[in-house]
């Protein structure tokens, strides 16, 4: 039972009162905080899924913007024989049973973000989400569907687009790049090297071995598909294997997208065509690659070059968006129209009910891109790409990569 009495939370309680009143500003000041008083609606519980590696620093993020975040739970699927029911488990779902839980940061492998994510919203948490956001196009669609439903806060664990927005250079470019006034973009923004295409390479025809005694491997599985045991699928190994992640590329490519995402105005839209060159994939694990080319509607091209792999990217020199470069005229309107509203970081979106910097949508769409690269490394074959059907075009074998089958009885 919660504090309220009714099921529901307390700062939820809180929240949806001061919405109702109108205003903040007639709730008591015990509740509102100042000099001497810690407000409850700015204390919150909160969860941890996913407890190795990223998993405390991600539980910290929860902090920001001066969110105070008591932590009640911890999940872990290494947790089999030290789950006691109260504050360890090792399924998330008697987590999000918890009335007393408003927050969770979730830190699992990919192949379990958008599940969890999705349950949280129904159950009325607000979630903070490790990068990648999803392991497939289609499951990143029903995350951002499930939150907008449910009106919970959702952000993604990076944070360089509030950089960004701070940056007035910065600003400048996204005010251009969301305008409507540019009739074309010949900007081809390379990216080179540190995506850790190697290093997150995964091993192939590994042989079983005896499952620790300490893991629940049939809920690690989850839904991606079943395979025995090996412990390269398990820690930050499991990066190289498509069944969780997407190797080096979905490891990294969140953190140097997202802000991009920002600053030319894609937080609503997708690549239209993506061309790759890598050697053959193997239909299990991630390997090499040497680039990938996406180039959106308006003709921005976005090129991810390994540095790793065959010859470095030279089709398309690279050319950064230079205000100066454009018509006195549309620069000047540009410059007439207000600044982008600041973007809100995880605890004050949750404090005030409103979207977060790195929103769902934001989120769903940079991890498309990563997944947009993959698959065509992965097919070997150029892509066409319908960001509003978030389907691709004329490819049956690369479209089934979108929406994957997820292991029963899990589904989206």
């Amino acid at each position: 039972m919660s504090e309220t009495g009714t099921g529901m939370s307390r700062r939820g309680f809180l929240a949806s009162s001061a919405t109702a009143a109108g205003v903040f500003s007639i709730v008591p000041r015990h509740v509102l905080g100042g000099p001497g008083y810690t407000p409850p609606s700015e204390t919150v519980g909160g969860a941890l899924i996913g407890c190795g590696g990223r998993g405390p620093g991600t539980f910290q993020e929860l902090s920001r913007g001066g969110l105070q975040v008591r932590q009640l739970a911890w999940c872990d699927v290494k947790f089999v024989g030290r789950a006691d029911n109260k504050t360890h488990y090792t399924d998330f779902r008697r987590v999000l049973e918890r009335q007393d839980i408003d927050v969770i940061a979730i830190a699992t492998p990919p192949h379990w973000h958008a599940l969890i994510a999705i349950a949280a919203a129904e159950a009325g948490k607000d979630v903070l989400c490790e990068k990648p956001m999803s392991r497939f196009i289609a499951e990143g669609r029903a995350v951002v569907d499930a939150f907008e439903r449910y009106q919970r806060v959702f952000q993604i664990g990076t944070f360089g687009r509030f950089g960004m927005s701070r940056n007035k250079a910065e600003v400048r470019k996204h005010k251009i790049m969301s305008s409507g006034l540019l009739p074309r973009c010949d900007v081809v923004y390379i990216h080179k090297g540190g995506f850790k295409v190697k290093e997150w390479s995964g091993k192939a025809n590994l042989p079983p071995e005896p499952v620790p005694a300490n893991l629940d491997w049939d809920m690690y599985v989850g839904p991606a598909p079943w395979k025995p045991y090996v412990r390269e699928r398990t820690g930050g190994t499991h990066r190289g294997y498509w069944d969780y992640e997407g190797g080096g590329l979905s490891d990294m490519g969140q953190h140097y997208f997202d802000p991009f995402q920002w600053t030319y105005a894609k937080d609503h839209t997708s690549p239209v065509r993506i061309e790759a060159s890598a050697p053959p994939a193997h239909p299990e694990v991630c390997g090499m690659w040497g680039w990938v080319e996406l180039t959106y509607a308006d003709g921005l091209k976005v090129v991810l070059d390994s540095g790793e792999w065959g010859e470095p990217y030279t089709r398309n020199p690279g050319r950064n968006l230079n205000p100066q470069d454009l018509d006195p005229e549309i620069l000047r309107q540009v410059d007439a129209r207000p600044d982008p509203e600041p973007l809100v970081d995880f605890g004050r979106a949750v404090r005030e009910r409103t979207q977060a910097g790195g929103h769902a949508e934001a989120a769903h769409r940079c991890a498309t891109l990563l997944h947009l690269a993959n698959i065509a490394i992965r097919t070997g074959r150029t892509l066409q790409y319908d960001p509003v059907k978030e389907q691709i075009i004329g490819d049956a074998e690369a479209n089934r990569l979108v929406n994957v089958p997820m292991r029963s009885p899990w589904h989206l």
